[in-house]
C-alpha cells in the first residue's frame, strides 16, 4: 500500500509548536492594506493557535 500523503495546503498553513499545539497565522494580511488601519495591521501580525474544535480535522490533514 502507498505512503499516506499530507496535505499540501495545510502543511504550507500550520505548524506544530513544541507543546503539540497547532499554530496560524492571521488572514487579510497580504494585499489591500491602504484602506486597513495601522492598529488592524498590527494585530492581523502575530500568530494565533488553532481553535479546540478544529483541532482534530486539521491533524487528520497533517497526518499527525
Amino acid at each position: 500500500m502507498p505512503k499516506m500523503k499530507t496535505n499540501s495546503s495545510a502543511k504550507k498553513r500550520f505548524t506544530l509548536t513544541g507543546s503539540g499545539k497547532i499554530k496560524r497565522k492571521h488572514a487579510y494580511k497580504r494585499h489591500i492594506l491602504t484602506k486597513k488601519t495601522t492598529k488592524q495591521k498590527r494585530n492581523l501580525t502575530h500568530s494565533g493557535l488553532i481553535n479546540a474544535c478544529d483541532v482534530k480535522e486539521v491533524k487528520l490533514l497533517l497526518h499527525i
